[in-house]
């Protein structure tokens, strides 16, 4: 007797945006609930993660699935983690660039990220006024020190 588990397609797609978390999550709200009219079985906006379901069609076939999305906040930005596991990866995909679009055309382009603060280690070994490497101090006291050649 042979057992196997039928696992079905397991499609998890990721992006990393611009906009705040809160503009995200809610763009997403927005997205399923009016744009696809898909039902929201769970939503929890401190967590920032969506539960949906919906129904799917492929040619004659008509079914229903559920699927997630997650906004997880970063240093720059937030990625969005969308999750369709009963779907073929490249739905997860469509899903995933119409929120993309929706979060532009609502709130446009995000800002750019600003720069990464240069780490103090490094921005000790510079000079302010040239950017070039800092000579160490007990060689600047040498040069100082030392008699000027005839």
């Amino acid at each position: 007797m042979l057992l196997s588990a039928s696992r079905g397609a397991s499609a998890r797609t990721e992006a990393e945006v611009g906009y705040t978390r809160e503009q995200t999550f809610s763009a997403a709200l927005r997205y399923l609930r009016v744009d696809l009219s898909y039902e929201v079985t769970e939503k929890d906006p401190d967590a920032a993660y969506l539960l949906f379901s919906f129904a799917a069609s492929e040619g004659d076939k008509k079914s229903s699935g559920r699927g997630s999305i997650e906004v997880v906040q970063r240093d720059q930005g937030v990625r969005v983690v969308v999750t369709l596991p009963q779907l073929p990866s490249y739905q997860e995909e469509v899903l995933k660039r119409g929120l993309l679009q929706k979060l532009l055309n609502e709130y446009g382009e995000p800002p750019p990220p600003a720069p990464r603060p240069v780490p103090k280690r490094d921005a000790d070994k510079r000079d302010p006024d040239t950017a070039e490497p800092k000579e160490p101090p007990e060689q600047k006291k040498r040069d100082r020190e030392a008699p000027a050649s005839p």
